[in-house]
């Protein structure tokens, strides 16, 4: 499955929204070092309960906006 997916980093909260066409994803750390993207992993991995190993950033990793992989 491909999603696009629009992060929402430095956020109140850590969810996962689904809105028409993409997710969007809060997450509460700052996009430095890869924190984002790592609390995005664990957020979409737990919203689609798969594990994390199984959760890949495909397109975006230094962007709001990314295409994210889950196989099956």
């Amino acid at each position: 499955m491909i999603l696009e997916v629009k992060v929402i980093p430095k956020s109140s909260r850590n969810e996962v929204v689904q809105e028409a066409d993409r997710l969007k994803v809060y997450v509460s750390v700052a996009p430095e070092k890869g924190k984002a993207n790592k609390a995005l992993v664990g957020l979409i991995a737990e919203h689609f309960s798969v594990r994390k190993s199984d959760v890949r950033i495909r397109q975006g990793l230094h962007a709001h906006t990314k295409i994210v992989e889950i196989p099956g």
